[in-house]
């Protein structure tokens, strides 16, 4: 295979105006919305070291990387998804910035902690729902390899005193990631609800979690599509990246 071009069952896709592309496979797991507000949504400063929990092809640590941020590691328990998240690191030349380990985030002990915690975790639950044909969808959908628990739990082990965690989630398992992070120690400290359509309820929810106890702020709901079925400027501006 030649470094950097796809092969016949995978696509290449340009994202943030051309600034990152992305290798993806066309019958095995693709990103969606998700992993653009994920790393849109997620703080990074400069001198930071940051770790993502479950990297699939590598789409949000690519995306990530427009900001600023020391080091990322990005964990991955499925050896082609990691090996195609190596390849998209090296697409974008972001060898000196950004690791994929690969690894089961349930043991994983890297011998340090981190400023940033973020995923975007298996969402749907333990024994629901109908699994892919392709296992490699299944296991970054399902709660296969892990379950919510154990994301939190891996976080909250990763994490500085004083660190954040940012996580994306459907919002019907609000109640299970509640528990999950109170059960963690976590605490949300920012939430902000995503809806299809302005007037519908909310389908995904962001957020930002701290160790430190205090309120617990909702900013603006985000709606993703106006009612002609298009993005709306809010949405398509996260979707085209910083200028």
């Amino acid at each position: 295979m030649i470094p950097g071009k796809p092969a016949d069952d995978e696509t290449i896709d340009a994202f943030y105006r051309g600034r990152v592309r992305i290798i993806q496979s066309r019958r095995g797991y693709r990103f969606a919305v998700d992993a653009p507000l994920l790393a849109h949504f997620a703080e990074t400063r400069e001198g930071e070291d940051v770790c993502e929990l479950g990297a699939g092809n590598g789409a949000v640590a690519v995306l990530l990387s427009v900001k600023p941020f020391r080091r990322l590691t990005a964990v991955e328990i499925q050896p082609g998804l990691a090996g195609l998240a190596r390849r998209n690191v090296d697409l974008n030349g972001l060898g000196g910035r950004v690791e994929i380990v690969e690894a089961d985030l349930r043991n994983w002990r890297p011998g340090r902690v981190f400023d940033a915690v973020l995923s975007n975790p298996p969402y749907i639950r333990e024994r629901t729902g109908f699994l892919s044909a392709s296992s490699e969808k299944s296991i970054a959908k399902h709660e296969i390899a892990c379950v919510l628990d154990d994301v939190l739990r891996a976080a909250a082990a990763l994490l500085k005193p004083e660190g954040r965690a940012y996580f994306i989630c459907p919002s019907r398992r609000e109640g299970d990631f509640r528990r999950a992070a109170a059960e963690a120690g976590l605490r949300i400290r920012l939430i902000r609800r995503v809806l299809p359509r302005p007037g519908e309820s909310p389908h995904l929810f962001l957020s930002r979690l701290e160790f430190a106890a205090g309120p617990e702020t909702e900013i603006s709901r985000l709606a993703v599509h106006g009612a002609d079925g298009a993005f709306t400027p809010e949405a398509r501006a996260i979707f085209e990246g910083p200028i």
